[in-house]
């Protein structure tokens, strides 16, 4: 059987922290956040955090926040 995958853009806020390393969150996912010792790990580490976030919500009925791109 043949495994499909769905991708998902989310926008994420990747703060660096005073002692070294990056604190990362996606603000329409309430709760997801994660942390890497460098941009790059961050975005992983963020990566990995909402694919288990939404995988979450769905065996558990939550729905998934609407996105929106507002240009101004």
């Amino acid at each position: 059987m043949e495994k499909k995958a769905t991708v998902e853009s989310f926008e994420v806020v990747l703060e660096p922290e005073e002692e070294g390393g990056y604190h990362v969150c996606t603000p329409s996912l309430k709760g997801c956040h994660s942390y890497g010792s460098t941009k790059e790990e961050a975005l992983r580490n963020i990566a990995e955090a909402i694919a288990l976030w939404l995988e979450s919500a769905r065996e558990l009925g939550i729905a998934i926040p609407e996105r929106d791109i507002v240009t101004v």
